[in-house]
């Protein structure tokens, strides 16, 4: 399966890059307007609504429309994995449906110093049998940049 990877390094201390990432908040102030995502439900692995933090378990509906162009597209993610440690984290998170037969998503961070490095990994299938490789790398790049410089815009000082 392919994947797509991009790192970044954010002049801003782990433990708010790990929190501004940890709920939905993060997941809409970085998710560019192109494509009119729609927060719908947001549930914690007990049904509590609106989690504070995204555990593993959790479970968010939304929807989008890329580019304004077509019908709005469901998207159920579940965060499959969420660990932290001193200096590092991860959390996974899986489509469980929406426009990719195959979507798992982790999102890295790593302390080294008064910094944090972001990477987010991204293995996909493309709806479209041969569509795979650069063409899919190549769709998502403008959204992960986006990501990354938004992530520095709000975090660092």
């Amino acid at each position: 399966m392919p994947t797509y990877r991009r790192r970044t390094r954010v002049r801003a201390p782990f433990e708010e890059v790990w929190e501004f990432h940890s709920g939905t908040d993060g997941l809409e102030a970085l998710t560019p307007a192109f494509m009119h995502l729609s927060v719908d439900t947001v549930l914690g692995p007990d049904d509590e609504r609106d989690p504070d933090v995204l555990e593993a378990g959790s479970r968010a509906y939304m929807s989008l429309r890329p580019f304004g162009v077509g019908p709005r597209q469901r998207w159920v993610s579940v965060i499959t994995e969420r660990e932290v440690g001193d200096g590092a984290a991860y959390f996974r998170d899986e489509m469980h449906e929406g426009p990719f037969p195959s979507w798992e998503h982790t999102h890295s961070f790593y302390a080294d110093g008064d910094e944090t490095v972001v990477e987010d990994s991204v293995e996909y299938e493309l709806p479209v049998v041969g569509s795979v490789g650069p063409l899919g790398d190549l769709g998502f790049e403008p959204m992960f940049r986006y990501r990354h410089r938004k992530t520095r815009e709000l975090l660092e000082k």
